[in-house]
């Protein structure tokens, strides 16, 4: 893989790393009281429940503990992650050769390549044109070919 394909798949990486951390801290956090003064959602009163006619006692939900140490270490793990990619990406940034000659020595290579780049395209079209010419000339002759073979046959 060329070194422009490894920096476009390490920027997609990162990317992907940075979406998928921010998509996890909106899911996993807390809820967090914007203000003293703001009601939280759900403390209105409660509407009233229907009676229950199998009155079983529900067991009340426990918080997990579990979750709360998972969502703290998500994010030190993913800033990791992110960090990492990060790096090999910038490994991947100093890997790259560096312009000989400054802007002006790159804008004549520039000039240079497109030069050529119009000399082949001219031999190019040349070639079309030649090939043009011999697939008419083949597709006359297979024409008088079809002819000749059709006024060979005599109908009876």
């Amino acid at each position: 893989m060329d070194a422009i394909s490894q920096l476009q798949e390490k920027v997609n990486t990162i990317a992907t790393i940075a979406f998928t951390t921010i998509g996890t801290l909106q899911r996993d956090a807390p809820p967090v009281r914007i203000s003293p003064n703001y009601p939280e959602s759900g403390s209105g009163p409660a509407p009233a429940a229907a009676p229950n006619p199998n009155p079983t006692p529900t067991p009340t939900p426990t918080p997990i503990a579990d979750s709360d140490a998972d969502f703290a270490k998500q994010p030190k793990l993913m800033s990791a992650e992110l960090v990492k990619a990060a790096k090999q990406f910038d490994a991947l940034v100093a890997a790259l050769p560096l312009s000989e000659g400054g802007e002006e020595a790159q804008l004549k290579r520039i000039a240079q390549l497109e030069a050529e780049n119009d000399a082949v395209g001219q031999q190019l079209e040349k070639q079309l044109e030649a090939a043009e010419r011999e697939l008419q000339e083949v597709r006359e002759l297979f024409g008088q070919a079809a002819d000749h073979c059709l006024n060979l046959k005599k109908p009876e």
